[in-house]
């Protein structure tokens, strides 16, 4: 299974957090480094989380239309 590490930039509802994950890559023209960033809707139960905490996310079984991942494990806390 994929696993992301990101960081929660949101808290709207109950029981689903929203993870940016960032990741570079390099333009297969140019050479230059680019950044990229996506928005995952994610699943957590009994984790304290706030915004701006490191989390490592996991793949798993779709559990509602956008959720498609659950928060494994808080890396840092702010």
């Amino acid at each position: 299974m994929k696993t992301l590490q990101g960081i929660v930039i949101g808290l709207n509802t109950t029981n689903t957090a929203k993870v940016l994950v960032s990741r570079l890559w390099q333009h297969p023209l140019y050479k230059k480094s680019v950044a990229r960033s996506k928005k995952y809707a994610c699943h957590y139960i009994d984790i304290k989380l706030a915004v701006g905490d490191t989390v490592v996310i996991q793949e798993t079984k779709p559990i509602s239309k956008t959720k498609k991942f659950i928060v494994n494990k808080v890396v840092e806390q702010k």
